[in-house]
């Protein structure tokens, strides 16, 4: 499957754990099937814009916040901000925030 869809899926999967949702229940609240749910996370189906519709308002999640940055450019380095997206949306929004604090304080020590 396309690269594209494993990282939207690796999204709905972060979005999803952070909200301590099962498979099953993203299925329930987004009227999607549980199979095809675990499909779209592994990156193994490609998703119509209706199901992800769907699985964004279950999440309670924007279109754009999905789709931000998935178009990127690759080339043969690492993206470190986008890992850093992907691995800040798979916390809690708590967490997200001890995060950023703890980044602001490593950059003080820096400039000293």
């Amino acid at each position: 499957m396309s690269h594209i869809a494993k990282i939207l899926g690796r999204r709905i999967r972060n979005y999803r754990t952070a909200m301590g949702l099962s498979q099953e229940k993203l299925a329930e609240f987004s009227g999607c099937h549980p199979t095809y749910i675990g499909q779209i996370e592994r990156g193994e189906k490609n998703a119509t814009i209706e199901s992800i519709e769907k699985i964004a308002a279950a999440l309670n999640v924007s279109l754009s916040t999905l789709f931000e940055m998935l178009g990127a450019p690759e080339d043969e380095t690492r993206n470190i901000p986008l890992e850093c997206y992907e691995f800040l949306s798979a916390k809690t929004k708590a967490e997200q925030e001890h995060i950023y604090r703890i980044l602001l304080e490593m950059d003080k020590y820096k400039k000293n």
